[in-house]
């Protein structure tokens, strides 16, 4: 029984190691991996500092604009993201600079998250689901399409609709129930 508790407890741990090869380029052109490339360079120069660190930042900014043109989504520069974060159609997606979005999760195309929101790791989101109220979206939880999310969603949980309801539990190591 110790072992299976030691399992959970490893697998509970990796979920918040962000799994950063999600992130690499495949090819030059993925709009949703080079925006967030432009958001991770623009963070690194402004943590550096200096006169360095402000013209490398202005350089990142350019190339942010390029991509939030192209994929045309609004993902504020300062946002707090989670390593491992996929954006694979990027189009549409909002993130307010005050949302904070954890490690290997998931975003859908015409995605909201307003400010306030703390999404866990290891979530999906689904196309068009909008969270609208500042609420805690647990570990490994799924967020249907076009779900509009207005209160907190447990770990492990899936929800969908309008407004998004709990209709099952993730059969997920260490989700509860």
């Amino acid at each position: 029984m110790d072992e299976f508790k030691d399992k959970i407890r490893n697998i509970e741990s990796t979920i918040a190691q962000p799994d950063w090869s999600r992130e690499q380029l495949k090819r030059w052109w993925d709009p949703g991996r080079q925006l967030l490339r432009s958001i991770r360079r623009y963070q690194k120069w402004k943590r550096r500092g200096g006169l360095l660190g402000r013209l490398g930042s202005k350089v990142a900014v350019l190339h942010y604009r390029f991509w939030s043109v192209v994929s045309a989504s609004e993902i504020h520069l300062t946002c707090k993201l989670g390593g491992g974060l996929l954006l694979t159609h990027p189009n549409g997606v909002i993130i307010h600079p005050d949302a904070e979005v954890g490690a290997n999760c998931l975003i859908l195309q015409q995605v909201t998250l307003v400010a306030g929101v703390k999404v866990g790791n290891g979530v999906d989101i689904g196309a068009g689901a909008k969270i609208i109220r500042p609420v805690t979206i647990g570990d490994r939880a799924r967020i249907g399409a076009n779900a509009v999310v207005t209160k907190d969603v447990r770990p492990g949980a899936t929800v969908v609709g309008i407004p998004a309801r709990e209709i099952k539990s993730a059969n997920l190591i260490g989700a509860t129930r």
